[in-house]
């Protein structure tokens, strides 16, 4: 069956779903779950990656990376809210000091290149956070330890580890697991590069190299499907991060570009929104993790720095 085909959920849920305004909101919430998990379960048969719709990513991943080079450079727009204009600048920046996390859907726009590629989705986000207190010194050696992702970024990573080291680039091997009416393991390599822009900006690029999903969930040591086979829920996922001292603290900013499966034609007005939902929530809890493990990091060698004296 091709990518995404199936459609006989949605029609014999037409004739076992009651009209949603008849309802009462606990029926309702009932009922759009059912209808989530049989609309996702008929429609989430096998999904080969085909060649065109990598090569669209790539050329929309080529695109992206392109912007980063007048970033990086000296005066650039290294955070993502100094682009903006100097009210929303300085709303955000507000915003960020009392904790927020700033969260936004991105575009990259290019000659030939569009995010609206065949047979796939493109998820393209950015988020920031603030982490008072904090320094680029005690930051970087918290999220360079690539062994100890999956204690910090729970439950989304369940397994990690250093494939290899060398000078400012990493490999690194994750088990991601994702949980929406279904649950899929994957076990993904990435190549990681650091760099400085100056003395207060550090950025890494994380590139994934492979992914594959686990034939099944419930033994995430098991046999593996094939590379761009199973259910297409994740095909490629690369993480931008940057991070910046200033202001009493740090900045952290992540730039997250993943390609999944396409939806089903007749269910996209009612399962695209929680597919796209999934990378933000995602980017979401991982800058918030982020954040809670650095100040508790800091805090805590800074508590025993005062009892060694």
């Amino acid at each position: 069956m091709g990518l995404m085909q199936s459609l006989e959920p949605c029609i014999l849920l037409q004739d076992i779903v009651p009209d949603p305004m008849s309802m009462n909101p606990s029926v309702k919430a009932a009922a759009l779950i059912l209808f989530l998990s049989l609309a996702l379960a008929g429609a989430g048969g096998a999904a080969e990656l085909r060649q065109n719709t990598a090569a669209a990513f790539d050329r929309y991943v080529a695109a992206t990376e392109a912007r980063f080079a007048g970033e990086l450079r000296p005066r650039g727009t290294f955070l993502y809210v100094d682009a903006m204009p100097a009210d929303a600048q300085q709303r955000a920046y507000e915003q960020l000091k009392q904790g927020e996390i700033l969260i936004e859907k991105l575009e990259t726009h290019a000659p030939g290149v569009t995010d609206d590629i065949p047979d796939g989705l493109v998820h393209h986000w950015v988020g920031i956070i603030f982490l008072p207190g904090a320094t680029l010194e005690k930051t970087l050696p918290v999220v360079k330890d690539y062994d100890r992702r999956s204690e910090l970024y729970k439950p989304d990573v369940i397994a990690s580890r250093t494939l290899a080291h060398n000078g400012d680039d990493y490999k690194m091997f994750l088990r991601l697991q994702q949980k929406k009416f279904t649950t899929v393991v994957f076990n993904t390599n990435y190549a990681i590069h650091w760099g400085q822009a100056d003395a207060k900006k550090v950025y890494s690029n994380s590139i994934s190299t492979r992914i594959a999903e686990v034939k099944d969930a419930s033994k995430p040591d098991g046999e593996e499907l094939p590379v761009g086979a199973g259910h297409g829920y994740l095909w490629r996922l690369n993480t931008y991060w940057r991070f910046e001292e200033k202001d009493g603290g740090v900045y952290l900013q992540c730039e997250a570009l993943s390609l999944t499966r396409d939806i089903p034609a007749g269910l996209g007005w009612l399962i695209k929104p929680l597919v796209v939902s999934i990378p933000r929530q995602s980017l979401t809890r991982a800058l918030g993790q982020t954040r809670t493990v650095v100040l508790e990091e800091s805090q805590r060698a800074c508590c025993g720095t005062v009892a060694a004296h």
